[in-house]
């Protein structure tokens, strides 16, 4: 046992035998937490690999991710749970400031500070806008920091900041807003929102800082977290789905094996068919949860390299993505570039194969001439259709307890946070502690 470990089994009570059902991240934070807390763990994960909707696809001759991830500094408890299973990440993980930069060199970038003084020299350093407009975001956000980042619950984020220039809008607030919450600012959660300001923009020195995967997202915690928790006796069931919950005496029996608590970290909408029969008050939010697409389109030009790891694109009507990400620049496939399409419900109805044609031409047009070295071929589209819960204003989304002794963990439980790694991580842990008291 490790040095966390013995600082915290210290003050268990007793140990426990945790079934943790789901190999996402919310699940292996919960049982990484778990067995850290000295508790004995078994995981049921329907896949034959762990990572749930953020994790490596292997290929013929190379590996994709389902979708290209993003973390931002204030991602402190991921980025905990990372190191803690080993991982290195300075190896893994790029870290740059806060960049929405477009191919034409536009858009606002962080310099390194204190949070507030980089932000507002940031925005005064965007001469692309008009004075009156970086004046006026610069207004905005003093008053959403006056009012400790809160609003009214039913407010979208487009009528929250109605009032801002549109340039900034186009620029700045509809791009953050799809990236962060998965949702078109016209239908997301305004009190959502500012908590992502407040906790990315505004949590201290570094919180803004973007932190791109370097390496296949297997490597970031999946793999390393499969490999820690078997080195320490937990059970990992891959290939193997939940059948069904019951409830016995002394706690729960899933798939004929007794459990103290258990810790729901699957989809919502299995954990609603587990919950149902003996909790139906949570499972009735659960499943009626709505959900967001993304389409991740991966091309190749070989030989081409862009002017920064990741660019923001002005996405419309026929111009699906809303950023690019050069591979090369991020230290995997040189020439390989990931067009991301967050909130793409309306291009899956499209149909892949027209988003992805869209996409081409977008990225053919929106960059200078000769950026291109050899035109764009498509490789592959992946459509994440389920990827997050429509963050919604005042969703009512479940709560992490369900009954005795069984708890729910996922991006989509209450909390302050849309569905990120950063809230499955965080809501893993607190799970793991629930089960285990």
């Amino acid at each position: 046992m490790d040095r966390d470990a013995h600082q915290l089994a210290g003050a268990v009570s007793r140990t426990r035998d945790i079934a943790v059902v789901g190999g996402g991240w919310a699940g292996l934070a919960a049982a990484v937490e778990a067995v850290t807390r000295g508790h004995r763990v078994r995981l049921f994960e329907t896949a034959s690999q762990l990572g749930g909707r953020a994790r490596s696809l292997a290929g013929d001759d190379t590996v994709l991710d389902n979708g290209q991830h993003i973390m931002i500094g204030a991602y402190r408890e991921t980025l905990g749970l990372m190191q803690r299973v080993g991982v290195d990440l300075q190896r893994v993980l790029l870290r740059l400031p806060l960049a929405m930069r477009y191919p034409d060199g536009q858009g606002l970038q962080l310099p390194p500070g204190a949070p507030l003084l980089a932000f507002a020299r940031g925005v005064l350093g965007c001469r692309h806008w008009a004075w009156s407009a970086r004046l006026a975001l610069l207004a905005q956000a003093t008053r959403w920091l006056a009012s400790g980042f809160r609003c009214d619950a039913q407010q979208t984020v487009d009528t929250l900041t109605h009032a801002l220039p549109r340039a900034v809008h186009r620029d700045l607030i509809e791009p953050l807003c799809v990236a962060a919450l998965n949702t078109p600012s016209d239908q997301a959660s305004g009190a959502v929102f500012l908590r992502v300001l407040q906790d990315g923009l505004f949590s201290g020195p570094g919180s803004a800082d973007l932190l791109l995967p370097r390496a296949p997202l297997q490597s970031l915690l999946p793999a390393p977290a499969g490999q820690w928790l078997l080195q320490r006796g937990a059970l990992l069931h891959l290939g193997e789905r939940a059948r069904e919950l019951q409830r016995v005496p002394g706690g729960w029996r899933i798939n004929d094996q007794h459990a103290d608590a258990v810790v729901l970290a699957c989809s919502a909408t299995e954990a609603a068919r587990l919950a149902e029969p003996v909790a139906p008050a949570w499972a009735a939010p659960a499943a009626a949860l709505r959900y967001e697409p993304i389409v991740t389109v991966y091309a190749a030009s070989e030989g081409t390299r862009l002017a920064q790891p990741m660019t923001a694109l002005r996405a419309g009507p026929e111009a699906p993505a809303q950023f690019v990400f050069d591979h090369g620049a991020l230290g995997l496939q040189p020439g390989r570039f990931a067009f991301v399409i967050s909130g793409a419900a309306a291009w899956v109805a499209r149909g892949l194969e027209h988003t992805a044609q869209a996409t081409l031409a977008q990225a053919a047009a929106a960059f200078p001439a000769g950026t291109w070295v050899t035109p764009l071929r498509l490789l592959r589209v992946l459509a994440e259709k389920r990827a997050t819960f429509a963050c919604t204003p005042g969703l009512a989304r479940p709560p992490q307890h369900i009954a005795d002794g069984l708890f729910a963990a996922g991006d989509y439980v209450e909390g302050p946070y849309p569905a990120t790694l950063e809230g499955a991580v965080r809501s893993g842990i607190a799970a793991a502690r629930a089960a285990g008291a």
